[in-house]
């Protein structure tokens, strides 16, 4: 993120924790897509997506008092929308949508359930840092400037995580 980018980020953040909605909604623009993008691969369904990330905006809304550091302003919100993510796929029920006597949409669809279970196998933090990097697009400098760690860390903690998630589906 360029520093003009980011100054003007946080100046929204700041006016947004101040109660502004036009800065809250403009942080909502402008997180939107990364925000859908993490939802629709963890849920696989575009409705329940658009249901994760609205519940997750709605709480962030009703909550930015207690956000405590404005540069943590992605990872606090991407937090609540991994909540919701998980109680939502926790809750969910094998879609109906999937024809049983089709052999390939089984096992299509187990696959990404086992990605999914091993996506949710791993700690918050661990799902924070892969889900930045494979939705988000982030590089582990960008993560680390988030999360508040170098990013040699972050990259030690992707790999990590991956290999539990390739260990989990193995």
């Amino acid at each position: 993120m360029y520093d003009y980018e980011h100054s003007s980020e946080l100046a929204l953040i700041r006016r947004a924790h101040k109660g502004d909605v036009k800065a809250f909604s403009e942080l909502y623009a402008r997180i939107y897509v990364e925000l859908y993008k993490f939802a629709l691969y963890t849920m696989k369904h575009p409705q329940d997506a658009e249901d994760a990330v609205s519940e997750a905006v709605i709480a962030a809304y009703e909550n930015i008092g207690s956000l405590k550091k404005e540069e943590s302003f992605r990872s606090w919100i991407f937090q609540i929308l991994s909540n919701q993510c998980r109680k939502k796929f926790r809750d969910a029920k094998p879609s109906e949508e999937l024809e049983p006597n089709i052999e390939a949409a089984e096992e299509d669809y187990a696959a990404v359930h086992d990605v999914r279970e091993a996506f949710f196998l791993l700690n918050e933090e661990e799902r924070m840092i892969v889900a930045f990097s494979v939705f988000g697009g982030y590089h582990s400098d960008e993560i680390g400037g988030m999360l508040e760690q170098k990013a040699a860390t972050v990259r030690s903690k992707k790999t990590r995580a991956l290999e539990k998630m390739r260990r989990v589906l193995e």
